[in-house]
């Protein structure tokens, strides 16, 4: 009986092991949102590295909703200013892609912040 209830344990300590693995990695690679976001060269600063992400916004941004969150994102390049993005947002890497947008591209209740 004891050997049974041992077997048991490994086998749902595997399972939870497996779910948290599968947990992290959707965390991590899978799981993203879209936000969108209109550039002010004003809130621009310009960074002292030696990679090629010279500089870095700070910019409010709205998902679909048009619920606000700031974000922070690095560029090789000053944007063109008042150009629409759409940023890819991760909750563990932030920013990791962006595209500029027209305005018509952008969700209704994102247009009504503009």
């Amino acid at each position: 009986m004891d050997n049974i209830k041992g077997k048991i344990a490994v086998a749902i300590g595997i399972i939870v092991f497996v779910l948290l693995l599968y947990l992290a990695y959707y965390l991590l690679f899978i799981q993203s949102s879209d936000y969108y976001t209109q550039i002010d060269n004003s809130k621009v600063s310009e960074l002292s590295t030696t990679d090629d992400m010279k500089y870095e916004y700070t910019l409010a941004a709205y998902d679909k909703n048009g619920k606000e969150k700031e974000v922070k994102f690095k560029t090789s390049r000053e944007l063109r200013d008042s150009a629409y993005l759409k940023l890819k947002v991760m909750i563990t890497r932030g920013v990791y892609d962006w595209e500029e947008v027209q305005f018509d591209d952008l969700p209704k209740e994102v247009q009504a912040k503009y």
